[in-house]
């Protein structure tokens, strides 16, 4: 098993055209049991004035309108507890995992116990994808319980018979005892953890090639295609990093990269992906940046149709070096459409200052932007806070620097506070890098 090339080498090197042709069997399945199964998925086909048989081709799901998480919560709200976008029956559910509720109330999903299986089949190829192999050590710090991404990566690791060590997302000192000893092989977190463990790894004064850790895949949030960023979870570990992608309502990991580092490649034959531009909600061409739309083809319990998932990212069809075929996002996912600052006529993101905050080695690793009001003149301040590590460089030139590099990359200068080292607050989980304490 572990000799071989892919997972699943028939599907993940099949020829599009045959790829797209079980995407629409698959698709024409999903929508005929929402549509007769499900009261909320009924309602807004008729709203749209189509049946299931009226889309004959992949390019016609766009006659379907797109779910919001919003609309999800209200359907939870009027119908409790998991609304009526449930197709499985009572009788068929494993388990329960709401989102993380980091952007509002949490929104329930539901794994069938099929749903389980097929989750954990298509996790355990986004892992041999990135070069989890059999006989592993798999120290596994996504969180587990309610959010889902610990859970699917544990089940993966069956799969793929390796040793797993389910720590998840706490207590940092033990997370390095492991590594020393059993000594693990792959970690499993967010970047912003990584980034975490690998200070804390060089302050308690060991080496990375004092570990046998040879490499991890970061997800929860962006960042680890950030080129500053991956270089440098992968010296702090002494490690390949690669990205990981994924979200409670369609599946907690659903892409990730493979050896080449040449974006993130999807789950295809399970997820039918598209990216929408945001204003004219027409599809983007390849290439274009637009907002990440999924359809499930094979999940039971809570299917989603068109969900629209805010995240920003861009897509290509090109067969990838590795020769797999599915779709990929180069880049990553590139922000999210509701983090976008628009300052003195400027537009950009939050993984735009990390792309340079993190190129600065007199900066550690965490960073945040905030957001005020100026009182007198009634305008936005927008001001990036960061930290000196100890001893390195004047204040005054970093400050400058710092600003140089973000007019660069913003087309827009922000106001920098730089701080002392520890100011700021680590996380095992998602970093919250923007903070909006401006005056409604």
């Amino acid at each position: 098993m572990g000799g071989r090339k892919y997972f699943e080498s028939e599907i993940e090197t099949m020829d599009r055209s045959n790829l797209e042709k079980l995407q629409m069997e698959r698709l024409q399945w999903q929508l005929k049991r929402c549509y007769e199964e499900s009261p909320f998925y009924r309602k807004r086909f008729m709203k749209a004035g189509i049946k299931p048989e009226d889309i004959r081709s992949l390019e016609e799901i766009v006659r379907i309108p797109p779910v919001t998480k919003e609309e999800l919560r209200e359907e939870q709200l009027a119908h409790p507890p998991f609304g009526r976008y449930t197709v499985a029956a009572p009788k068929e559910w494993a388990e329960l995992h709401p989102s993380t509720g980091t952007t509002g109330v949490p929104v329930n999903t539901i794994w069938s116990h099929r749903d389980v299986k097929t989750i954990a089949s298509w996790t355990a190829r986004t892992m041999w994808n990135f070069g989890a192999r059999p006989g592993d050590i798999v120290q596994n710090a996504f969180s587990y319980g309610l959010w889902v991404a610990g859970m699917s990566t544990h089940y993966a690791t069956q799969e793929l018979r390796c040793f797993v060590v389910p720590i998840g997302a706490a207590m940092t000192e033990r997370q390095i005892d492991y590594l020393l000893n059993p000594g693990s092989t792959v970690l499993l977190c967010t970047p912003s953890y990584a980034l975490h463990i690998g200070e804390r790894l060089a302050q308690r004064g060991i080496s990375p090639e004092d570990i046998p850790l040879r490499r991890g895949c970061f997800g929860g949030e962006g960042g680890t295609e950030v080129p500053a960023t991956r270089k440098k979870i992968e010296e702090g570990l002494g490690i390949d990093a690669f990205d990981y992608y994924g979200l409670a309502e369609i599946g907690p990991t659903i892409a990730s990269e493979c050896e080449e580092k040449a974006g993130l490649h999807w789950v295809e034959d399970h997820i039918l992906i598209e990216v929408i531009d945001p204003d004219t909600k027409e599809i983007s061409r390849p290439g274009e940046t637009g907002v990440l739309v999924m359809t499930h083809l094979t999940k039971e319990a809570t299917p989603m149709i068109r969900y629209w998932s805010n995240d920003l990212a861009k897509l290509t069809t090109e067969k990838c070096a590795c020769g797999r075929t599915h779709a990929r996002s180069i880049g990553g996912i590139l922000g999210r459409a509701d983090d976008m600052i628009i300052y003195k006529g400027a537009k950009f993101y939050p993984i735009q200052v990390e792309k340079v905050v993190r190129s600065f080695t007199e900066l550690s690793d965490e960073f945040h932007i905030e957001l005020t009001t100026d009182e007198r003149m009634g305008t936005d301040i927008c001001t990036v806070v960061v930290e000196q590590m100890a001893e390195r460089g004047d204040t005054e030139i970093l400050a400058s620097s710092l600003k140089k590099g973000l007019k660069e990359e913003l087309m827009v200068t922000p106001e920098v506070d730089i701080k002392p080292l520890g100011s700021l607050e680590r996380t095992t989980f998602k970093a919250k890098r923007l903070v909006d304490n401006r005056k409604k």
